[in-house]
């Protein structure tokens, strides 16, 4: 009796494997290889972005979960963790990254090996931006706007539902959160003087300030990130002195801070180094001051925050309580979250449709959706979009800032003021 047992067994074995080869011989054959496909670029196609996701000691994992909900092959990519992570955390997120077929194939993501220093009130933040977008710049001619994201940040929207609603923008339109009117800022934030350590120490450190302040300038004017109106649960509105640094920048806009004919960049970029927060205005300050480029401004960054009453340096982190006010915001990306909140499993679910450590499936994805296969290991002609029903609410947000754009001849002329009844 033991003997026949052993048999059936062997003979049900020996059936499972042969079930799963010939499912795995039907797959190979209805699907297409998984090689690259043609990327194609220029006007006649869909717009393509270049994403720099930034992180520091531990957010290998939150940089990586961050990759794949925002990957397509269309796209251009590049991560950096600070220097304060370590080499052998970096070495795990480019492995990490390395094991992703698409990502194999397409060869659309960096990962920075010789890192810097951030300090998050200094100078460096810019440094590693204006390195980012030149690095971008020289490895990929074809993508049309830089996003500037931190493994504390989701999308809220596929690419597909991105590159839909952006194929209908003009390409040299720059997404920037700007206002001349400074208030409080002036004297908290421009006038004092302050020295980045990560700038020229080997380790990293806090900024120090000078005891003397400087006048603001007056050979040209500087914009910052616009006040935003909080709220909070319990409290009436109030006015955050802050500003946003997250930008979606045109291609042509960085090439001229990076390559411009004109000094105002590295002017700017020299007087920006002593400047509390200065990823807050630099590029803000660049971009509306110089005539070829000040009515490009779109005055909103796309993202979705909820800040403290009274304010503090950062947003609220987002959970589940807010799944349905980040829907409803029509906002591409939300901020911030805390590392594998259940919010963004809720996201990955119901917005996005992403398996775990799986890119999100889009027009391109063209395997078969299984327990044991990721859909986008084959893929298709990746120059295809297929929206949801997100592209519809962000659709709306990019049209009313794009009408707020157009009703004014000068972006960057009026100061943003906000008044409460």
């Amino acid at each position: 009796m033991g003997a026949e047992k052993k048999w059936l067994f062997t003979l049900f074995t020996a059936a499972f494997l042969s079930l799963m080869i010939i499912l795995s011989s039907f797959t190979s054959l209805t699907s297409p290889k998984p090689f690259p496909s043609i990327v194609n670029h220029g006007a006649l196609y869909p717009p393509a972005f270049a994403y720099f996701i930034t992180g520091s000691r531990g957010d290998k994992d939150r940089a990586f979960r961050l990759l794949l909900a925002i990957y397509h092959p269309r796209n251009r990519y590049l991560l950096h963790l600070g220097k304060d992570a370590g080499d052998e955390e970096r070495r795990r997120l480019a492995a990490a990254v390395t094991s992703v077929p698409a990502i194999q194939a397409f060869g659309n993501v960096d990962v920075v090996g010789k890192a810097d220093y951030v300090t998050y009130l200094g100078s460096s933040n810019i440094a590693i931006t204006l390195r980012a977008a030149a690095i971008m710049m020289k490895l990929d001619g074809g993508w049309d706007w830089f996003v500037t994201l931190s493994a504390l940040d989701y999308p809220l929207i596929t690419q597909d539902d991105l590159s839909h609603v952006f194929s209908s923008v003009r390409r040299d339109l720059n997404f920037i959160d700007h206002t001349s009117d400074l208030g409080s800022k002036e004297s908290d934030r421009i006038e004092p003087i302050v020295v980045d350590p990560a700038i020229y120490l080997s380790r990293r450190s806090k900024i120090f300030q000078a005891t003397q302040k400087r006048k603001t300038p007056e050979s040209f004017k500087i914009f910052t990130g616009k006040s935003i109106l909080s709220y909070s649960v319990s409290a009436t509105p109030s006015l955050q002195m802050g500003g946003s640094p997250w930008v979606i920048l045109s291609r042509s806009f960085l090439e001229f801070c990076l390559f411009g004919w004109d000094n105002l960049p590295r002017t700017l970029l020299m007087y920006f180094t002593n400047v509390k927060l200065s990823q807050e205005g630099y590029f803000h300050s660049v971009i509306c001051n110089t005539p070829e480029f000040k009515n490009t401004t779109v005055n909103g960054d796309l993202r979705y925050m909820i800040w403290d009453n009274p304010p503090q340096m950062e947003p609220q982190n987002l959970n589940i309580s807010d799944y349905n006010k980040m829907v409803e915001s029509g906002a591409a990306f939300a901020r911030q979250f805390r590392a594998n909140d259940p919010v963004l499993d809720m996201i990955d679910e119901k917005i996005l449709h992403r398996g775990r450590n799986q890119a999100v499936p889009g027009a391109w994805c063209s395997g078969l959706k299984s327990w044991w296969r990721d859909p986008c290991s084959n893929w298709g002609d990746v120059n295809v979009l297929r929206t949801g029903p997100q592209a519809k609410k962000l659709e709306e947000s990019v049209s009313d800032l794009l009408d707020n754009w157009n009703s004014q001849t000068n972006q960057c002329n009026a100061a943003t003021e906000y008044t409460q009844e």
